[in-house]
């Protein structure tokens, strides 16, 4: 990939809109290299957990914590990506990876998934600074509103942290909330191309629709935390929070053997652990 920087006015778009976009950040290349492991990795396959919406609709969802020397981890490390996470988050301690997951909306079945902040789970965990967390998505194939793309309510992360409960298998935002920032926000359909990159703060609220479309809906989302900010429940199978990235160059994933996760480097999150989906 060519190297990517942040503009001046893309960080004054995320300080006062809580997203920014940036189109091509990945090349067809990276892209189809990154997909077409995803698709065949069996240890992925093997870590995936469904998660159901409140119609019942499933999606599934793989998540891992440490950031390895696999593809996926090469991606999450990657130069350009983490200077610009460094770009957006508050503070100036170094960034470190909280989690990674691969979001998989197959078609006709991927359920929705709805209105929540982030840092409505990760409080939970007892991070004080939502502002030194937020998350990248990497549209691995195209995300439109035919096939459950996500959608965000433009400046709501400057409303702090909303109450969150529990709707089907999942925690959503307080209703009430919603539907007042829905009346005074607006709604947005983040429309990607595979290789588009949208970064997001912690606390902007999103949500997702059911795939109906023909079209399965792959994306990777990575999460990033300054190394100051402590979650004091977090578990005690991720020290990656707070460990500093080891960042390497931007062309690693093109160089790279296009190699899966490891089963004896990744820890993955299981059903009955709640601290990123509760």
């Amino acid at each position: 990939m060519k190297q990517q920087t942040l503009t001046p006015q893309q960080k004054v778009n995320f300080k006062n809109e809580g997203f920014v976009i940036i189109k091509n950040f990945y090349s067809k290349l990276e892209i189809d290299k990154l997909y077409n492991l995803a698709i065949a990795d069996e240890m992925m396959s093997k870590n995936a957990i469904d998660i159901n919406d409140s119609s019942g609709r499933r999606s599934k969802l793989s998540l891992w914590y440490k950031p390895g020397n696999d593809l996926y981890g090469l991606l999450t490390r990657g130069q350009s990506l983490v200077n610009a996470v460094d770009g957006l988050l508050e503070g100036d301690a170094e960034v470190c990876h909280f989690h990674s997951k691969l979001m998989q909306k197959e078609p006709k079945v991927g359920g929705a998934w709805e209105w929540h902040q982030d840092y409505g789970y990760w409080y939970k965990n007892e991070f004080l600074y939502p502002n030194q967390m937020l998350s990248v998505m990497v549209a691995i194939n195209n995300a439109n509103k035919l096939n459950g793309c996500l959608e965000v309510i433009k400046g709501s992360h400057l409303m702090g942290r909303v109450e969150h409960g529990f709707a089907g298998e999942q925690n959503g935002a307080s209703a009430r909330f919603v539907a007042l920032a829905l009346q005074t926000m607006e709604h947005i359909y983040v429309e990607l191309q595979a290789g588009d990159v949208l970064f997001f703060h912690s606390n902007l609220l999103h949500r997702s629709a059911a795939n109906l479309s023909e079209n399965s809906r792959w994306s990777l989302i990575s999460c990033y935390n300054r190394k100051s900010n402590v979650g004091y429940n977090e578990s005690s199978s991720n020290a990656a929070s707070t460990t500093p990235i080891l960042v390497v160059t931007d062309d690693a994933l093109l160089k790279a053997e296009a190699k899966g996760l490891d089963e004896g480097e990744a820890v993955f999150m299981k059903k009955d652990e709640d601290q990123a989906l509760k």
